[in-house]
């Protein structure tokens, strides 16, 4: 028996169901037709024939009684005719009366119109005979209108009689319809419950051989190749099992082969790279996804077998990985991360976890890459101890604030004598102890401005100021050190006029780091220039001296936390450019430097332009 038969067999239970409740509902249905149909014909007609001899004998007295009352005048052919019509309908209508009689009492009631009727036609033959005027008067309101009023009575008695029939067997009806009604709902149930209990136990029976199949299938897929699929019979599923049976045999033979060797060194390595806890992922030339580990697909949601293997992960893994191909596969070498700040931040259940970036390529034997090598690298705790240290560091440069302003007014009192001469030695060590107090606020003010960066704190307080204002402001605040240190501090030609969106005392916080950097950097009789310079929907502010400049191998890390060029004086902890950039870039600007040994360096940054002065 084949697979579609038994399913077909498997069906015939509801089928049957369905017929059993379609021949219930067609009995139930003519039932109720028969019982309206019966009160149609036995009585609702009963009632019209009464109605019809009551009009027809109310027509023929009001003509005996005209003809009682009017002068005698030859009676025209078309009232002899309709008289006549008239009297039949009566006749035939009595007539059907007689045999349809149904009910109990009818049949007397039916006698008393025949007799009533015959009489009627009696009395109006007279009335007819007689002379009109009193005497044919007298006639009719002696037997014409007592007969009518007789013969109302019998047809009334009549209409009543079946009226109440009707009522009685419509309430049967009612209560017929409502048992077999509850009689259609007990067998549809039924036949339901033992249709889809047929079927279920029918279609059970069919699958059993699947969850074999299926067994057989998941054992093998875990590397159990002795498994095999034990299904009886001639049906599809058993030819499939037995097919599924020789290819797991196959299978044995291929595994024994040295191709076979082959496949299970490759599922070795991919065992390897799954006990990896860090998501791996191999990329070809064209950006493909080759393989992943289970932990790219567990953490990031990454699946090689999918038609987009990157669908599935976070818009900031996949760009991450976008860059790394771009610098990779565009023939950069390694990908390396400068720091933890480029760790990316991943969702998980137990909070966000953050991975860093690495990249390597794989090149084939003749040195071209023709693909990449991506590993994340979980560093949440080591991004957590650095948060930590950040706080400890944020924490230990506030205390150090209370009693830094102690000694700094400690220094500076003995150093103006206030409290006494000094002595040229003494005032020499005062002095140079007030320079490192000055250089250790400063590091203390950087220390904490790096925590609130760090941390996310940073609060911008943008409104329109002016450009040529913020640059007026940083040369009066940095005139008299420049004058010291025989420096000229101008605003460069050509400089430019305009309003930016900026917060002004952070702006000034950036202006002040670079022109105290270029005071430092540039010798004596020097020369800094500060302008600003239009953009496209930017001003340019750019801070240009006259020093020794910087070698190109230190440029890229001029921005870093922390990076102090080699070879340059003490006076701070390498923080000023990072805070600088940090600032700018949150108000949605870029910084730079350009730079030549020899020949200076300008330092510039952009903030965005709000709409010019007038």
């Amino acid at each position: 028996m084949t697979l579609r038969t038994k399913l077909l067999l498997a069906q015939v239970p509801l089928a049957m169901s369905l017929i059993l409740v379609g021949a219930v509902s067609r009995r139930t249905i003519g039932a109720l037709g028969e019982n309206s149909q019966d009160i149609l014909k036995d009585n609702y007609q009963s009632v019209l024939a009464a109605a019809h001899m009551r009009d027809a004998a109310d027509t023929l007295g009001r003509e005996a009684l005209a003809r009682a009352l009017n002068p005698p005048t030859k009676v025209p052919p078309p009232a002899v005719a309709a008289a006549e019509k008239r009297n039949a309908d009566f006749e035939r209508e009595l007539r059907f009366q007689e045999n349809n009689v149904t009910e109990t009492g009818e049949r007397e009631a039916t006698a008393r119109v025949r007799a009533e009727w015959t009489r009627l036609q009696r009395e109006i033959a007279r009335v007819q005979a007689a002379s009109p005027g009193v005497a044919a008067a007298g006639i009719y309101h002696e037997g014409v209108e007592p007969t009518l009023l007789t013969l109302h009575s019998a047809t009334n008695e009549i209409t009543t009689i079946n009226q109440d029939a009707m009522v009685r067997k419509s309430e049967r009806a009612r209560r017929s319809a409502e048992k077999m009604s509850g009689i259609m709902a007990a067998v549809t149930v039924a036949a339901f419950l033992t249709g889809i209990f047929a079927s279920v136990f029918l279609t059970d029976r069919l699958t059993r051989p699947l969850a074999v199949l299926a067994q057989a299938v998941r054992r093998v897929a875990q590397g159990d190749l002795v498994a095999r699929a034990r299904v009886e019979g001639r049906d599809e599923i058993a030819q499939v099992a037995h097919e599924f049976n020789v290819m797991t045999e196959r299978l044995v033979e291929y595994r024994s082969s040295s191709l076979g060797e082959l496949l299970q060194a490759q599922q070795s390595s991919q065992a390897a790279i799954d006990s990896l806890p860090d998501p791996v992922i191999v990329l070809n030339v064209d950006g493909g996804v080759l393989n992943v580990n289970r932990a790219s697909e567990t953490i990031l949601g990454i699946s090689a077998e999918s038609s987009d293997p990157l669908a599935g992960a976070e818009p900031a893994v996949r760009a991450v990985i976008v860059k790394m191909q771009e610098h990779v596969l565009g023939g950069r070498g390694a990908y390396l991360p400068k720091g933890l700040e480029e760790a990316t931040a991943v969702p998980t259940r137990e909070g966000p976890r953050y991975f860093l970036p690495r990249a390597n390529p794989v090149a084939s034997e003749q040195g071209a890459v023709v693909g990449m090598t991506v590993l994340l690298q979980d560093v949440t705790r080591l991004r957590r101890f650095d948060e930590l240290k950040t706080d400890m560091v944020a924490t230990v440069a506030h205390e150090f604030r209370t009693p830094l302003t102690s000694l700094r007014m400690a220094i500076h009192l003995c150093a103006d004598e206030a409290v006494g001469p000094l002595t040229n030695k003494q005032a020499d060590l005062l002095f140079a102890a007030r320079d490192d107090c000055e250089r250790l606020q400063s590091i203390v003010d950087d220390l904490l401005d790096l925590s609130r960066i760090q941390a996310g704190r940073i609060e911008l307080l943008r409104r329109s100021v002016s450009a040529a204002a913020l640059i007026e402001r940083t040369l009066d605040e940095h005139r008299a050190v420049a004058r010291q240190a025989d420096i000229e501090l101008t605003m460069g030609a050509p400089s430019i006029d305009g309003v930016v969106e900026a917060d002004p005392e952070r702006v000034q916080l950036v202006f002040s780091n670079l022109v105290a950097n270029a005071i430092r950097h540039t010798p004596a009789h020097g020369r800094i220039d500060v302008r600003a310079v239009p953009e496209p929907s930017a001003i340019r502010f750019e801070v240009r001296d006259s020093g020794a400049g910087i070698r190109p191998e230190h440029i890229p890390r001029l921005f870093e936390r922390f990076y102090r060029v080699p070879g340059t004086a003490p006076g701070g902890a390498g923080l000023g450019l990072y805070i600088c950039k940090e600032i700018v870039e949150a108000h949605g600007g870029r910084i730079g430097v350009e730079s030549n040994p020899g020949a200076g360096a300008v330092f510039w940054f952009t903030l965005p332009a709000a709409a010019p002065l007038a």
